[in-house]
Formats: structure tokens, C-alpha cells, sequence
């Protein structure tokens, strides 16, 4: 019997040493770290905006005749837009945006009007066609500050023309539309909700040239009134849909080698 416990325990003791030595020729585990992508460029994007401009005073004349005391009134605008992400701090797009008519107002003098001056109304609306470049300055804590320009065309019409000369004497004059190069200056910061899906805030200076009447005849004189030098700050609020816009996890992946492995005993 002693002989029997004998055997046993030198068994179980070789067995020991044969998994301690198998356990020494296993090669440390390697550790790989999957660097995280960044948003991926060179994908398309979708992009829709809502705003409200605020309209510097215009520049209104009829012939040699100047207008006082111009003011043109706020407005609500509207936009889409299709662009292309190059890199992670150059983007560009293709927009059309549409402004609801704003009411441009002056005063133009008048001797045989019942006062001085007769008081001119119009309605002008917008549609501006833009390509649009953008510099991301860099991501922090989900927000990308931007700085932009764009050049196009805006199509500018005129409608519902009125004078009040006073006491009762008012009239209209018939609209007109027409095409002028346009261009703008963009800032602002972009807020990234998904890898694909952004809010986008910023401010907007647009010019869009001039508008005009149909010609007329009146005090001597056949010619339109011209609105000139029609320039607005925007401030927009809108969103962005990028395609094939892709993260992967940062955390470590554990493997062990493959292929045989061999013992010393």
C-alpha cells in the first residue's frame, strides 16, 4: 500500500512539472489596439437649412429721381443642398434657397402730391442658386466651427408696386423680375449627433445685386425703379446627412498566435 501511494504522488508530481514547463513555452498574449477612423471623406451629403434675414436699407431711385428714408423689413428663408466632404477640413455644396417676399418701403419727393412726399411699397422675393466652400477648423467635444464663402445667382422679382401720394391718390405699378451674380460669407459650428447626422448653426452675409419695375412713364421720365445693393444677414439653423460615415471601437482586441505548440518534455 505504501508503495502504491508512493507511485501516486510521483506521478501527480511529474504531472506538475510537465504543465509548468508546457506553461512557460506559451508565448505572452498580444494585445492589438484598432486605431479609431475618423469621419470617413470622401462621402456625399444632404443638408437643409431654415432662417431669417435682416435686410440692409437699399438704395432706391426712379430715373434722376432719388428716394429717402429707405427700409426694407425681415424675412424668412428656406434651403436644401447636396455637397461633398474632401477631408476632415474641406467641404463643399450645391444649395437653392427660397425667401419669403419682404416689403421694401421709402419716400419720394412730391410737389403736386397732397404732402411733400409720396410713400413707395414693394414686395421682393429670392431664389439664390449657390457653390459654397467650407474650412472645418477642428472637432471639439462634438463641435466643429466653420468658416465659408460662395458665389452664384440669385432671380429677384418685384411685386405688389404701390404709391400713396396722400389724400386718397394711390396706384400701383407692375413688377418685374430678373437674374444678378450673387455671393456670400458664411460662419458658424456644426454639432455632431451621430457620425452621420449633424446640426448646423451659422451666420450668413448674402448680396444678391438689384431688383427693379417694369418700365413706366411719369414726371417726364420712362424709366423702372431700381432697388439696389440688396444685401442681408442670415442667421440659420439647419441639419446634414452624411453618407458612409463610419466609427470603429477603440477597445483592445485579445488573440493568441496560432500554429502548433510544441513541449520540452
Amino acid at each position: 500500500m505504501d508503495n502504491f501511494f508512493k507511485r501516486l504522488s510521483l506521478t501527480g508530481f511529474a504531472v506538475a512539472l510537465s504543465t509548468a514547463g508546457y506553461a512557460a513555452d506559451l508565448p505572452a498574449p498580444v494585445i492589438e489596439h484598432i486605431p479609431e477612423i475618423p469621419v470617413a471623406a470622401g462621402a456625399f451629403y444632404l443638408r437643409g437649412d431654415i432662417g431669417y434675414k435682416i435686410y440692409q436699407a437699399p438704395d432706391i431711385k426712379y430715373g434722376t429721381l432719388d428716394f429717402y428714408d429707405e427700409e426694407m423689413d425681415g424675412t424668412f428663408m428656406m434651403g436644401a443642398g447636396v455637397g461633398y466632404k474632401f477631408s476632415d477640413h474641406l467641404r463643399a455644396d450645391l444649395t437653392i434657397d427660397y425667401e419669403f417676399p419682404a416689403e421694401a418701403k421709402a419716400k419720394a419727393a412730391c410737389g403736386l402730391c397732397g404732402r411733400d412726399y409720396s410713400i413707395e411699397k414693394a414686395d421682393i422675393d429670392v431664389w439664390t442658386f449657390m457653390l459654397n466652400g467650407y474650412v472645418d477648423i477642428g472637432t471639439w467635444n462634438r463641435i466643429t466651427p466653420y468658416v465659408g464663402a460662395g458665389i452664384g445667382a440669385s432671380y429677384v422679382t418685384t411685386s405688389d408696386i404701390t404709391y400713396d401720394n396722400g389724400g386718397g391718390a394711390t396706384g400701383t405699378y407692375e413688377g418685374d423680375s430678373k437674374w444678378n451674380f450673387a455671393w456670400a460669407l458664411m460662419a458658424g459650428a456644426s454639432y455632431e449627433i451621430t457620425p452621420n447626422l449633424a446640426l448646423d448653426g451659422g451666420y450668413r452675409y448674402l448680396n444678391i445685386g438689384d431688383a427693379q419695375s417694369k418700365k413706366f412713364a411719369v414726371g417726364g421720365q420712362n424709366t423702372r425703379i431700381e432697388y439696389k445693393d440688396l444685401a442681408a444677414h442670415e442667421f440659420r439653423l439647419g441639419a446634414r446627412y452624411t453618407f458612409n460615415s463610419m466609427r470603429t471601437a477603440t477597445a483592445p482586441v485579445y488573440y493568441e498566435p496560432q500554429g502548433p505548440i510544441t513541449s520540452n518534455f
